[in-house]
């Protein structure tokens, strides 16, 4: 048996941004509509190492592109202390019909690239068609496809970009401005204060456990993306952002299992249930609205699915075949 193994170099030049985008607007639909098949991640914590390592597959039977695979990625937020990384994954792409393993991938570069294009599905069906102002909290991997996501779904003129490390947030913003869709005027702001207010799309990418920006200074008509707390005990984003927005989230389930966003208003009364509006393949699919008007606030909460990666992975791998990418190992 032969397995085309594929770097993280190859999963970038196989996973453009418009593509991934497009791919995760089918992922999230097939999954609120029923279709796919994705059992909640499993975690195994790490505590001595304060890690986590994830177990994620997927299925989505779409007749004439289905998609299978499993990911699993580790999650150590002390490698930065280390300079190393800290996510490390890889992706199995399966072929749906027969189940024969058929590629590995390095998954950290895709997660980063499916996990930016969830941002920017999101944005491009809950954003305000004249967004201009983009506003970017952390400064890491995730960071630079947020932005390249948001940038390519709406004629963004302005980013702002906050981080508590600032040299690294400089060095973002030197290395981004004016790179493909994203503007000239790239700028790092001392405060969570000042990059919040008047900004039309706010992206949290942050390892941080307590919110990074005050809801009270968020605009009428924002659109908000938080894909940084992945833990129930992790709140990126504060309680008074969930109470002003329309909510909506990738999965129900998994938000409700994993988001401290979430769950901490939920457990604390200051949230019902109810207040969980749609997920956004549900919004996609035709079954629920979104907006409702210019000035309301809109919230996207991403905790990472299966079946980002399983879309992703179907991607990649039809692309790499097409370009050649990779290489070619016997089992």
């Amino acid at each position: 048996m032969k397995i085309r193994l594929l770097s993280a170099q190859d999963v970038r030049r196989a996973l453009p941004m418009t593509q991934a985008i497009e791919g995760m607007k089918a992922a999230y639909a097939s999954l609120s509509t029923g279709q796919a098949v994705m059992p909640l991640r499993s975690h195994v914590g790490i505590p001595d190492r304060a890690g986590t390592t994830l177990v994620m597959p997927a299925y989505l039977p779409d007749k004439d592109v289905p998609s299978l695979a499993v990911k699993v990625v580790s999650v150590f937020p002390q490698n930065a202390q280390r300079g190393e990384p800290v996510i490390y994954g890889l992706v199995l792409a399966l072929d749906a019909a027969t189940g024969r393993p058929l590629a590995i991938m390095e998954g950290s570069a895709l997660t980063a690239i499916r996990t930016g294009a969830a941002s920017g599905a999101a944005t491009d069906v809950l954003a305000r068609q004249d967004a201009a102002v983009a506003a970017i909290f952390g400064s890491g991997v995730q960071a630079r496809t947020q932005l390249e996501a948001v940038c390519t779904v709406r004629p963004i003129q302005e980013v702002r970009v906050y981080s508590l490390v600032q040299e690294q947030a400089l060095a973002l913003a030197d290395e981004l401005a004016g790179q493909g869709p994203i503007p000239a005027n790239v700028r790092v702001v001392d405060d969570p204060e000042t990059a919040v207010r008047g900004a039309d799309v706010i992206c949290t990418a942050t390892t941080s456990s307590t919110p990074v920006f005050d809801g009270r200074h968020l605009s009428a008509g924002a659109h908000v993306n938080g894909v940084g707390a992945y833990l129930p005990t992790m709140q990126e984003v504060d309680t008074t952002t969930v109470q002003r927005s329309l909510v909506v989230v990738d999965s129900r389930t998994a938000v409700l299992a994993e988001a401290g966003d979430l769950i901490i208003p939920l457990q604390n009364g200051d949230i019902e249930a109810d207040h969980l509006h749609a997920e956004l393949g549900e919004i996609i699919a035709g079954l629920k609205p979104g907006r409702s008007s210019e000035q309301q606030i809109t919230y996207f909460k991403s905790v990472g699915l299966a079946v980002q990666d399983a879309v992703a992975a179907r991607i990649v791998l039809h692309n790499a075949l097409a370009a050649n990418l990779g290489t070619e190992a016997a089992l």
